[in-house]
């Protein structure tokens, strides 16, 4: 197993080579860029030649806690800056379109923070700006980054399970929303916000579902608006399954957050280590079992990073990989887009009570 576990650590190595390295604007200097994609940049030596916020005071205290040269009066300002080839762009999701438009106008390449838009319709429209201009562009998947859901996704890849018949996450936290001021009026918030990584990880081990059903609720009294905990089900062409759900207003101070993938010749079992101490959390936890490669029973993988903040010098790299290499970024836009349209099934089966179903 030594020699298997040192392959799929290899796949799920995050450092970027000095060749790929470009020098990167970010737009945004909220909480996400301060306290994960920043301290990622630094760990993996990547150039951020500047910042900008529609609140300067915050850009400036965010450029200054992380040696950042340059803060931008504008959006345009960073834009017209010759030296920036990748923009990251991490606000709200609201705000996102215009800016990736107008990033996409100046030939930059894009990272742009999950949701990039909230429906479908825009989510085309912006991959194909970004096609036709022939830059790169890709969404801020980064749990498909985090080291326990990409080995186990290379394990899959690689045949360890067999055929994938089932995938279940099963996540129970107490969320403090209001630590995003944006969010709080947000009708669509648990599954747009936070679930939008699990239903990405379905689609990147499942493949395009047949149908999904989906239902919301919400605590009496809570804080935002939207819905704070959602069951998602799905079916797939071959007879597969996947089942999501997320609970935020868990009162019982025992955070659990579980995956569980089956096949027909094993299974991986595993927790997403971020959600038992947000933000800081620990080490996921992997194990499996296979008949393919023998492990005779379970069998531990070692994890050593963590979701926040090394899987978002993965986001980052596979751009600048893309960049460098004309490769195709892991979480590209134009795969993103059905993971929007997924997200939109979701709240219509949400709002109608009925099964949603694909290619009809």
């Amino acid at each position: 197993m030594i020699d298997l576990f040192a392959e799929v650590s290899a796949y799920c190595r995050l450092a970027v080579p000095e060749e790929y390295k470009r020098p990167i604007a970010i737009v945004g200097a909220g909480g996400i860029v301060d306290g994960a994609h920043l301290p990622a940049y630094r760990l993996a030596g990547l150039e951020v030649v500047g910042i900008t916020d529609i609140d300067l005071t915050r850009a400036r205290e965010v450029a200054t806690r992380h040696g950042i040269a340059r803060v931008y009066a504008t959006l345009e300002e960073l834009l017209a800056d010759d030296r920036v080839e990748v923009v990251d762009i991490a606000v709200p999701v609201t705000h996102q379109p215009p800016i990736f438009r107008k990033a996409v106008a100046a030939g930059k390449h894009v990272l742009a923070q999950k949701p990039f838009t909230t429906n479908p319709e825009t989510a085309r429209e912006l991959a194909a700006l970004a096609a036709e201009a022939g830059v790169v562009a890709a969404v801020n998947q980064q749990m498909r980054f985090d080291e326990g859901i990409a080995a186990a996704h290379r394990m899959v890849e690689s045949g360890w399970l067999g055929t994938v018949t089932s995938f279940s996450l099963s996540v129970n936290v107490f969320t403090d929303w209001s630590q995003w001021e944006w969010a709080q009026a947000m009708e669509r918030l648990e599954i747009m916000v936070h679930s939008i990584h699990y239903h990405d990880a379905v689609r990147w081990f499942m493949g395009e579902p047949s149908s999904v059903y989906a239902v919301a609720g919400r605590t009496p009294g809570q804080f935002p608006v939207g819905e704070t905990r959602t069951t998602s089900t799905y079916t797939f062409p071959d007879g597969s399954s996947a089942f999501v759900y997320a609970n935020h207003m868990n009162a019982g101070n025992d955070n659990t957050a579980e995956f569980r993938i089956d096949g027909t010749e094993g299974a991986i079992r595993g927790t997403l280590g971020l959600m038992y101490d947000y933000p800081g959390g620990r080490p996921d936890t992997l194990e499996v079992t296979s008949t393919v490669v023998a492990t005779d029973g379970w069998v531990p993988y070692p994890v050593t990073q963590r979701w926040f903040p090394h899987a978002f010098i993965g986001s980052m790299g596979s751009v600048l990989q893309a960049v460098a290499t004309g490769s195709t970024p892991r979480s590209a836009v134009s795969d993103n887009v059905k993971t929007v349209e997924l997200v939109d099934a979701l709240y219509r089966s949400m709002d109608t009570n009925e099964v949603v179903h694909f290619g009809r």
